[in-house]
């Protein structure tokens, strides 16, 4: 499976994940000039914006390892464009998903990190 294949597939899966947990998904893939919010989803009552990250078993880094500061301030960014053009005036927060698939996709491991930055810069 190719790399944007993989992502497709690890989004879909990060979504039915969030599902089982009781969010809503309101959008996916949600383009700006500057940045891509994966997965927009309301935990209770709360606004998340989700990345995903998907790795195969064997990469260098687990998926979680990969987001590093310049990613964090570019989602920190286009989060704040997303609430803004849909007049969000809640709470809201950045999680990480990160998916490691085993044996061709036969089996995955899900780990969902919740507010990834602290709550820092987000209100």
């Amino acid at each position: 499976m190719d790399h944007v294949a993989l992502g497709r597939w690890g989004e879909e899966t990060a979504s039915a994940f969030l599902q089982k947990k009781g969010w809503r998904i309101i959008e996916r893939n949600v383009s700006f000039p500057r940045g891509e919010l994966d997965i927009v989803a309301m935990d209770k009552k709360e606004l998340v914006i989700v990345e995903v990250r998907t790795r195969s078993v064997g990469r260098i880094m687990p998926p979680e390892e990969s987001v590093g500061p310049v990613k964090i301030r570019r989602l920190i960014r286009t989060g704040f464009l997303y609430i803004d053009q849909v007049q969000w005036s809640g709470i809201w927060r950045i999680d990480l998903v990160g998916i490691t698939c085993h044996n061709n996709m036969s089996s995955y491991t899900v780990k969902h990190y919740s507010d990834i930055t602290n709550g820092m810069m987000l209100s």
